[in-house]
Parts: C-alpha cells; sequence; structure tokens
C-alpha cells in the first residue's frame, strides 16, 4: 500500500464547459507546491462519470521531455493521483483528514497518438469513471473505489489509466502504521548516474547499489520537490512507480526507458528503511518486471511493456 493524499467535500451535477484557466486548490489534490497541481476542472456528467482537465507543462525540472517531443509518462500517473484524490473528495464526500492508499494502477499509451510539445503547455481532456465503490460498516461514508480514466488532447484519446484506492481515516491509518517515521535522512550510497537512468539531476536517482551490486530503493533526495514534495511514514506510490522504470533502465543497460505500458500492485507499505531490495526480470527486448522486497515480503510489484 501507499498513500495517494487528502481532500474536501461538495455533489451535484454540472453540463459547465471545462476550464483551463487555472489549478484546483494544492490541497485537493494533496500537492504542497502549486507548481505541481496538472489538475485544472472536473464536471460531473453523471453519478459516477465525470468530464476532466489537465494541463501538462512544456518543461518540468524532473522530467524534461522525450527526443521525440513526448511528455513524460508519469504525467499519466500524476494525473490519475490528483483525479483520485480530488474526485472521491469533492464528490463521495471522503473527509479532508482521511488517507487514500493505492492498492493498484496501470496505464496504457498508444505511441502513434500522444501528443508532443506544443509551443506552450499541453492541454489535457480525461474522461472518468468510478465503480466499484465500497461503502463503510456504517453505510455513511467510502472505504475504497475504482477509477479509470481515459486521456485525450481535443477528439483524440492517446492513453488509458485506472487503479484501486481504500480510504482510511486518521485514526484507522494511525493504529495501522503504529507511529511509523519518515526517511532519516541521506546516506552516502553509491548510485547509478542519472544518464544511466534517464534522469535529469543526481538527487533524480532513486536507487542505490547495495552489497553485492544489488539494486535498492534509496532516493538521493528525500526532500525532491516531486516525489517528497510533502511528508510521509512510508515510500509514496509515486516513487515506487519511477523506481521501478529506473530499475529497468540499470538492468538493460539503457535500453528499457519509455515504458508504453506499466502495472503496479501494493499488497503493502513499502517503509524506508531497511531500503527495499529491487528486483529485476527481463522477460524478452519489450517486457520486464520488478518487484520490491523487504525482509520475506513482496511490498510492491510491477510489469513494464516497452515499444
Amino acid at each position: 500500500m501507499t498513500t495517494f493524499g487528502g481532500g474536501a467535500a461538495s455533489s451535484g451535477l454540472s453540463a459547465r464547459p471545462l476550464s483551463w484557466s487555472r489549478t484546483v486548490a494544492r490541497e485537493s489534490v494533496h500537492r504542497t507546491s502549486v507548481a505541481e497541481v496538472l489538475l485544472t476542472d472536473v464536471v460531473r456528467l453523471a453519478e459516477a462519470t465525470f468530464l476532466t482537465a489537465a494541463q501538462w507543462p512544456r518543461s518540468h525540472p524532473t522530467f524534461p521531455p522525450a527526443g521525440d517531443g513526448g511528455h513524460s509518462r508519469l504525467m499519466i500517473v500524476e494525473t490519475l493521483r490528483q483525479l483520485g484524490i480530488f474526485i472521491p473528495s469533492q464528490f463521495f464526500s471522503v473527509p479532508l483528514e482521511a488517507h487514500f492508499l493505492i492498492k493498484d494502477l496501470f496505464y496504457g499509451v498508444d505511441i502513434a497518438l500522444e501528443p508532443r510539445l506544443q509551443s506552450g503547455a499541453t492541454d489535457i481532456t480525461c474522461l472518468a469513471y468510478v465503480d466499484d465503490l465500497r461503502p463503510t460498516r456504517d453505510g455513511r461514508g467510502l472505504r475504497g473505489l475504482r477509477l479509470r480514466i481515459r486521456l485525450s488532447v481535443g477528439v483524440t484519446t492517446f492513453a488509458r489509466a485506472g487503479g484501486n484506492a481504500r480510504f482510511l481515516d486518521a485514526p484507522t491509518y494511525a493504529a495501522l502504521r503504529g507511529g511509523m517515521l519518515g526517511p532519516s535522512g541521506p546516506r552516502p550510497r553509491r548510485r547509478p548516474t542519472p544518464q544511466a537512468v534517464d534522469a535529469t539531476l543526481p538527487r533524480d536517482v532513486l536507487l542505490a547499489h547495495g552489497a553485492g551490486g544489488a539494486l535498492e530503493l534509496d532516493p538521493a533526495d528525500h526532500l525532491h520537490p516531486f516525489f517528497f514534495d510533502h511528508a510521509g511514514d512510508h515510500v509514496p506510490g509515486m516513487v515506487l512507480v519511477e523506481a521501478a522504470r529506473q530499475a529497468v533502465a540499470v538492468a538493460s543497460d539503457g535500453e528499457l526507458l519509455r515504458p508504453t505500458a506499466f502495472r503496479l500492485r501494493t499488497p503493502h507499505f513499502t517503509e524506508f528503511d531497511p531500503p527495499a531490495r529491487i528486483e529485476c526480470f527481463l522477460r524478452n527486448d519489450r517486457q520486464a518486471s520488478v518487484r520490491f522486497r523487504q525482509g520475506a515480503s513482496d511490498t510492491a510489484a510491477g510489469a513494464l511493456r516497452y515499444r
């Protein structure tokens, strides 16, 4: 499991046009920095169907454009993450102080249709569907749901994504976690170079070489402006997604860099200490799998497909 974030509450159907004029409140997508908010608007079309707007920046300090001018595909996952907070909190009365936990997520991209960088930011439209609503025992709230989105530019759909989330109130989460702490601070470790994992700066590297050269999940910067935008007591889901991608980049000697499809499940929390071991398996020249292990448990596992 890993945390999504928190939000507020409202309801009501609407057919007004979408707007890309300004971002939603940063608190409603569990971001501290306004600069990291992608979501700009959400319109409810039916009880469980939403038309949503997001804007992907032309440049991002952590995720530069690809050589072909495409956006980083982590923008798909971040758009899903922000909608996975905003929709439950604004339309299904999941309270602000709740903890949003990822159970699993996926995305898939049509490389022939995905947008390329233009002179400005890219306006993204998402059609979002919510189902598998799981009520709390008292029937007054939600303890989980499934969200699926279809991402488009104009009338062209270029990607699909989705996932399952679980919601815990603050007392339940505190009892579950038992006062677990966040990262203890940076450690001097031997790490892959940013170039080896298709990253921009040394602080963007999420891996380190452990005993015998084995890869471990150990972010270089626990104050990273994107990955650690706010404090937490376990490794965030976005870190797991990017660490899986970086692990495959290392295992393939830089041949596999930008997955066109990705799936991740998180049966357990991944703790900061001790660093999780990352086991990477290259299935063929187009597929790979990644497993995060702490002790005898698999805390997360992913499957990646490439062009």
